[in-house]
């Protein structure tokens, strides 16, 4: 059975709240009522409804607005005064309403706009579930994207796993090196075998040889025991040897017959052993300059590069941002277990606007620090970390002829208001917009032009946000 649309009513006009649910009502739209502002905040809160009608004489009807905002920023709300203006109207905006109407109701007129309202709920609803289907498509073995490179490596993968003996990845620190490792093997024939990790630039230079091949009692002071190696520890499976250009040139010597033959030899021990391993390397340096600089072995350089994944930084790659910036929300609600529906628009305009120096490991940092922060549904710029401010400040104060295109549009919008003396109605003329698109303007970017963008960001309402998309 298919749940009627509902709507709270928070009016305290005993006449108008009638008119309300006649109208509404006859509409096939459920109508809740309340009649001040605390019980229509716990109404809110209990009902989860798909829009809401505040008046704007009632007590602390701002506060209320504002409350909503902070709570659901995808809340649809429709302001009623008796005393409309185009001034009102915007000020209502600007403390999270979507429109304002003015007493007495035409009941035409309230039937249409809240129809409106519902119709886009309902659009917002399905967009949402065809967001999360499209995440699940885009999603690969703990990585996310949608980019021509990124879906280009996953098509990659796929080929090269069922069939690789030694590969190499490169790429940024932060680029996911490490997944696609665990991707190759997790696709490949010894999946159910196991996956052995090296950090080579965490290992000591005199305990190289014994990590990687095991060292036999009596081999070195210390040497208590008879000891196996990485190699043999992954003995069918994988093993992954990150940050392999810190490797020291003798153990390089060592690891190519390795790969090369499938034999070693325990430090301190004639005994040669035959292992049946994969070997993926990884790395985020130039290795032919580290060979031209004869910093690393070229026979084992091109030896391990017989198959190599490179993968692209951020910065290539930023129409994944808004993909990215789900999985994770999503992720991190799941661990913390708290719901948290998505990124506010003006955080989402900090988020796009930062380099990602630290790639994906730095914008997964950055929204585990969110989650953890946030006290409402939607992630708002006061969760981000500090240092995302700042830099956003510094880019604009630098850069003053670049600014991000919602600013600018913003700061045009005031220019041409300015020009029309502030006629709201000529302005959305001049500009071949209508008023309500004036309005979404004014609200996202503030009344003040001129300051740097996080300063914009931090003026505009909280009801301006967006569920992420």
């Amino acid at each position: 059975m298919q749940l009627l649309p509902s709507v709270v009513a928070v009016v305290r006009d005993g006449e108008c709240l009638a008119l309300i649910q006649m109208t509404l009502e006859a509409q096939g739209i459920e109508v809740l009522a309340a009649r001040d502002a605390q019980e229509g905040w716990d109404l809110i809160q209990r009902s989860h409804a798909d829009a809401i009608l505040v008046e704007a004489e009632l007590e602390n009807g701002t506060g209320l607005l504002r409350r909503i905002a902070d709570w659901d920023p995808g809340a649809q709300v429709l302001l009623l005064t008796e005393h409309y203006t185009e001034e009102a109207a915007v000020d209502g905006v600007q403390h999270g309403a979507c429109d304002c109407l003015g007493k007495p109701l035409s009941p035409e007129t309230l039937a249409r706009r809240v129809g409106e309202i519902l119709d886009e709920a309902r659009l917002r609803h399905e967009t949402l579930e065809l967001d999360e289907r499209l995440l699940e498509t885009f999603r690969f073995h703990g990585m996310a994207g949608r980019s021509p490179k990124m879906l280009e490596t996953f098509a990659r993968i796929k080929r090269v796993a069922p069939h690789y003996r030694i590969a190499m990845i490169s790429g940024a620190t932060g680029t996911g090196k490490e997944l696609v490792a665990h991707a190759l093997h997790d696709l490949s024939p010894v999946s159910a075998r196991r996956f052995a990790v090296c950090n080579c630039s965490a290992i000591v230079e005199t305990l190289f040889e014994s990590e990687l091949f095991g060292h036999v009692r009596g081999a070195f002071t210390g040497a208590t025991q008879d000891r196996a190696g990485l190699f043999e520890y992954a003995q069918g499976g994988t093993v992954f040897l990150d940050e392999i250009a810190d490797m020291p040139l003798t153990t390089q010597s060592k690891l190519l017959r390795v790969v090369q033959n499938q034999e070693l030899q325990r430090v301190g021990s004639p005994e040669v052993r035959k292992i049946d391993v994969r070997v993926v390397a990884a790395t985020n340096r130039d290795m032919r300059a580290l060979v031209a600089k004869n910093l690393f072995r070229e026979d084992l350089f091109y030896r391990l590069t017989m198959v190599e994944l490179k993968l692209p930084p951020l910065a290539e790659r930023k129409e994944d941002l808004p993909l990215l910036q789900r999985h994770f929300v999503e992720k991190f609600a799941r661990s913390y277990g708290k719901r948290i529906d998505g990124i506010s628009r003006r955080a989402q305009g900090v988020l796009s606007g930062h380099g990602w120096p630290g790639n994906v490991r730095e914008l997964e940092n950055v929204l585990g620090h969110a989650c953890m922060l946030a006290e409402t549904e939607f992630i708002d710029v006061r969760d981000l970390p500090d240092y995302l401010h700042r830099a956003m400040r510094g880019a604009v104060g630098s850069e003053p002829d670049l600014m991000p295109l919602a600013e600018l549009e913003g700061r045009y919008t005031q220019h041409v208001l300015e020009r029309v003396g502030g006629n709201k109605l000529h302005a959305a003329k001049v500009l071949g917009i209508s008023r309500a698109t004036l309005y979404r303007i004014l609200r996202d970017g503030g009344n003040a032009a001129g300051g740097p963008l996080v300063d914009l960001l931090g003026r505009m309402p909280a009801g301006a946000r967006l569920r992420i998309q």
